[in-house]
């Protein structure tokens, strides 16, 4: 009646070697450190190592150890003063050799080589317990005000052009457009015009004779504020999706400021280049009638053209006009070429965009079409190459390629920009740090303690009052609360303090199951079963009951994930883990452990 099959003692070994796996690397407490990447077309050798070294030491820090490859080099110190100390003379003298190097803050895993062999790594845990990356980041808008007056331009042009008034010049400073008519008699007319055209953003006012200035309204001008912090955060929200960062804050602060906080992110130089990062794409048509060598040479560009440099260095003249713009992309996504197996990124228009990629096209099959990579770097430049020039075969509409891409790390960096969506804005970092617990020390001693404190309470009143059954009950809970920590390590979950708060909800919980069993054991002995026969239907007739009370907690904890965020997503995901993995220890384990104290024990007394 109480034997166990061979399966689940199979099962049961599994299961706890798994977790005892991936349970154990959150024993061993990250280093902090410092992260050097190197930029494209850059190497990390034995000399810049040495470099970094030797500014560290002359800081009076030691080293812990220092791990390194062509493109990256992780300095391990031995505490987070050392790590302060060391940033910024390690930046400064990496900045001296140019844009070449990322330096960021770090905390690095200390997990045994042979637990890596199992892919087994710590749980994050949040930055108000131990770690990760604060960016304060200050939108650039100048930038934004310059863009707008831009664009206001060429749509002053294109309207005055569309109604056949001439016009001398149209050009903009830093807070308006001057428009400067060839006939001073169609100053009138081009206001009336022009108001209808742009709407009432945009004021327009009579300057001397022929002229007409157009400022935007302040009214305007900080809605466009507003909009590029709106869309940078949305776009950062994308990125940081794209790299996988567990319960991010992505918050405004201020009217030009976003904070932004990677709770127990590994690759912090990879995460301050994809955020900081502005890049779109534009197509333009090639200008075959001018030779770029004498452009270039000489500096006389033809009218409606630009100068631009490909990869090598090597001049492309473009048409200014003739372009479709990277804001039209809504998908990308990297790849290989099935002809020649090179990398790749496969784009996809929105329908504005593919009728103005249509537009393009179709008129110009057989002549060259080239793909201008744009990036606003962190510290300002605007990088700015030419990735390929392919002649246009047939019209492209909505879905098309593009190649030329040096490498698939290359590839998959520029498909997650695009996809993720340029920013309205490019950023500067203001503030970079690596963030210890908010809440201090002492709090996370305190939610350590109060998990403890809950399971010496539970496993000693479970001891008292159900004697051997109460022991078989505790071991069952240890289990849970190893499940527990394994299954949020291999999620790669981040644990904070009010997912601490699910685990000792949990740690009461998690008995409850098993009180109800043994009550029900208690009832079948007063009512006159055997042991094996009360052992049999205890559990037996309180699984039902046990299910649906697990069952309905559980979808309690969903509902709080789907609709929470941030602090409520952490208690649902270690509520949830936690009622599942109770209900396996609570009856699956507990019954194999009394089967075998008590299932070749016929009519032995119960110690219950």
């Amino acid at each position: 009646m109480n034997h166990n099959p061979l399966w689940k003692y199979i099962l049961i070994l599994v299961v706890l070697v798994t977790a005892f796996i991936y349970a154990a690397p959150n024993l061993y407490p990250a280093d902090p450190s410092l992260q050097i990447s190197a930029d494209k077309g850059s190497v990390i050798d034995i000399a810049r190592e040495e470099t970094v070294r030797s500014v560290i030491e002359e800081k009076g820090i030691s080293i812990k150890a220092v791990e390194r490859n062509d493109k990256s080099m992780l300095i391990r110190l031995n505490s987070i003063d050392d790590q302060q100390a060391a940033f910024d003379p390690v930046k400064e003298s990496l900045e001296t050799l140019g844009s070449q190097y990322v330096t960021a803050q770090n905390l690095a895993p200390t997990t045994p080589s042979w637990l890596q062999s199992f892919n087994a790594k710590p749980m994050y845990l949040g930055l108000d317990l131990r770690g990760g990356v604060h960016f304060l980041m200050q939108l650039d808008m100048e930038d934004v005000i310059s863009r707008s007056l831009k664009n206001n331009v060429d749509d002053i042009k294109a309207a005055l052009q569309r109604a056949e008034i001439r016009y001398q010049s149209v050009t903009n400073d830093d807070s308006s457009v001057k428009v400067v008519y060839r006939d001073a008699a169609d100053q009138d007319k081009a206001v009336d015009l022009l108001i209808r055209e742009l709407g009432t953003d945009i004021e327009f006012t009579t300057g001397s004779e022929g002229e007409t200035l157009a400022q935007v309204k302040d009214t305007s001008l900080q809605e466009v504020k507003r909009f590029a912090v709106k869309q940078n955060i949305t776009a950062l929200r994308k990125r940081v999706n794209e790299l996988g960062v567990a319960e991010p804050v992505i918050q405004q602060q201020g009217l030009e400021r976003i904070v932004v906080e990677l709770p127990g992110i590994q690759d912090t130089a990879y995460a301050k280049k994809i955020l900081g990062s502005t890049a779109t794409l534009e197509f333009r048509l090639v200008d075959v009638e001018a030779d770029p060598y004498s452009a270039a040479s000489s500096g006389i560009v033809p009218s409606g053209s630009q100068i631009y440099r490909d990869r090598t260095g090597n001049p492309v003249l473009l048409k200014r006009r003739d372009l479709v713009s990277g804001k039209h992309i809504i998908n990308a996504a990297s790849g290989f070429d099935s002809e020649s197996s090179t990398p790749n990124v496969s784009i996809t228009l929105d329908g504005v965009g593919a009728k103005l990629m249509s537009r393009l096209t179709a008129p110009n099959i057989g002549r060259p079409m080239a793909s201008v990579f744009i990036e606003k770097l962190p510290d300002g430049r605007t990088k700015t190459e030419v990735i390929n020039v392919a002649t246009i075969q047939s019209e492209l509409y909505k879905n098309f390629q593009i190649t030329g891409l040096d490498s698939p790390d290359e590839a998959r960096d520029l498909a997650l920009l695009l996809r993720a969506g340029a920013l309205a804005a490019p950023m500067t970092f203001v503030e970079e740090r690596t963030v210890g617990p908010s809440l201090g020390q002492a709090n996370i001693e305190q939610g350590f303690k109060s998990v403890m404190y809950g399971f010496v309470l539970v496993v000693i009143f479970m001891f008292i009052y159900y004697r051997t059954f109460g022991f078989i009950a505790n071991i069952a809970l240890c289990l849970n609360l190893v499940l527990i920590v394994s299954v949020l390590s291999m999620l790669q979950a981040t644990l904070t303090l009010p997912g601490i708060a699910g685990i000792v909800l949990t740690v009461g919980m998690a008995v409850d199951a098993n009180v109800l069993i043994f009550e029900r054991i208690r009832e079948e002995l007063r009512a006159g079963q055997s042991p094996q026969a009360a052992i049999d239907s205890g559990y037996a007739k309180a699984f039902s009951t046990i299910a649906d009370a697990n069952i309905t907690t559980l979808i309690a904890a969903v509902v709080l994930f789907v609709f929470g965020t941030g602090p409520i997503k952490g208690f649902a995901v270690t509520l949830s883990i936690g009622i599942v993995s109770s209900m396996f220890t609570a009856i699956v384990v507990t019954r194999v452990v009394a089967n075998l104290i008590y299932g070749r024990k016929r009519g032995k007394a119960l110690a219950i």
